[in-house]
């Protein structure tokens, strides 16, 4: 366990303001160390589970606060209220859009963003995604979408609000991609059969913990938490309960 600061007080008051520590999550049953997922009828984790549900609560431990979650459909939609004082603390994609909008401490998590392919389709590469009519989904308002746009010069590229819709657009075949992180692309792929994740990779993703601009004993705090979660275990435990246990965890 840390030992608070002789400010613990004023940390309190600027990270949870309300007395409990609220965490913002994005929920989908992508599942990787950014999505969270609904327990309907557990109550262990309020009714969430995730590696960030788990390290929001050992946060909220060593502050010695409840813990509150907080969930959104997608990391746009967090990203969108963080000057809304209605969270406190994050785990999500960071890129230099957010960058403007929250403060982002130790990074936790680097994956490989690339597409998957709908059944039946010809396509296999880039050069070959890359035409005019091809239809491209992403999640709204996202690092990656953004990436993909960027990538793409033909494809059109589409975002929606959660994971779930375009993973039922892809299997019924009425988009011919997804772009999203490899990992949670090689899953989906194995749920839906005939489906293919190119082997190129166009983006690498990076996943932190971040709070609102402006709450620099915030950022201190999680910044030294999430140093000591990655030294003594506790990152460890988080990925390893939430099916991650061959995934690697980025040190810094």
């Amino acid at each position: 366990m840390m030992t608070m600061p002789a400010s613990a007080a004023d940390l309190k008051g600027e990270i949870a303001p309300t007395g409990k520590l609220r965490v913002a999550l994005g929920i989908s049953a992508a599942g990787g160390a950014f999505w969270s997922r609904k327990t309907e009828g557990k109550t262990e984790g309020n009714g969430y589970s995730g590696v960030p549900v788990d390290l929001g609560k050992a946060m909220a431990a060593e502050l010695g606060v409840p813990v509150e979650y907080v969930a959104y459909p997608n990391s746009g939609k967090i990203t969108d209220a963080a000057s809304t004082g209605a969270w406190d603390i994050t785990f999500l994609p960071q890129d230099p859009e957010r960058e403007s909008k929250m403060s982002f401490g130790p990074i936790y998590e680097v994956a490989d963003a690339t597409y998957i392919i709908k059944a039946g389709s010809p396509i296999k590469d880039f050069a070959t995604l890359d035409q005019l009519g091809v239809k491209v989904a992403a999640v709204n308002s996202t690092t990656t979408m953004r990436g993909a746009e960027k990538h793409l010069k033909n494809a059109k590229v589409t975002g929606y609000q959660t994971y779930d819709e375009i993973f039922n657009l892809l299997k019924n075949g009425e988009i011919d991609a997804f772009a999203l992180s490899r990992d949670q692309l090689n899953e989906m792929a194995n749920k839906i059969p005939g489906t293919k994740v190119l082997d190129e990779t166009f983006k690498k993703t990076v996943t932190a913990v971040a709070v609102p601009l402006n709450h620099p004993q915030s950022l201190a705090f999680a910044t030294k938490f999430m140093t000591q979660a990655i030294g003594n275990g506790v990152m460890r435990k988080a990925y390893d309960d939430n099916g991650l246990k061959d995934k690697p965890i980025r040190t810094q």
